[in-house]
């Protein structure tokens, strides 16, 4: 069974509360089902962790890294757009990487639509709402079957 992580950043343990005019009225706890949901009936391992601590985040890639994890998908939240640290774990980290954001960053704030990450990662959803998360599990899972 290919294990896959899913890691949220910073503030998305806030979802559901903080300007649902932009990420909706989902709370972190109803992706993570659907998330889980999704990876179980296409036979994937998930692991889900969050952190608003940037440290955290990248000790989690390492520990997946060095357990045989396959896959990653990050939503680095603010990190996205300022963290070098949080980029070079994924590079480290040689995992099949898909780097999502419920918003559309590129039609938002001049500072949002620039990604630190976007150019080390297999793949990026963005702007597709809650339903990011279940097309980056569905990328992977057929990305990681293919030779």
């Amino acid at each position: 069974m290919k294990k896959i992580g899913l890691l949220n950043g910073p503030n998305l343990d806030r979802l559901g509360k903080r300007e649902t005019s932009v990420y909706g009225s989902r709370t972190l706890s109803e992706i993570e089902v659907l998330a889980s949901d999704r990876a179980k009936n296409l036979g994937l391992s998930l692991d889900i962790f969050q952190s608003n601590h940037e440290g955290v985040l990248i000790d989690k890639i390492h520990e997946w890294t060095d357990t045989d994890f396959d896959g990653l998908i990050i939503n680095p939240g603010g990190l996205t757009h300022t963290s070098v640290v949080l980029r070079d774990a994924i590079v480290a980290s040689k995992l099949t990487t898909v780097e999502i954001h419920i918003s559309n960053i590129h039609a938002r704030e001049e500072f949002r639509q620039k990604s630190m990450i976007s150019s080390v990662v297999n793949a990026v959803v963005a702007g597709m709402g809650i339903y990011g998360y279940l097309l980056a599990i569905d990328y992977l899972e057929k990305s990681l079957s293919t030779p």
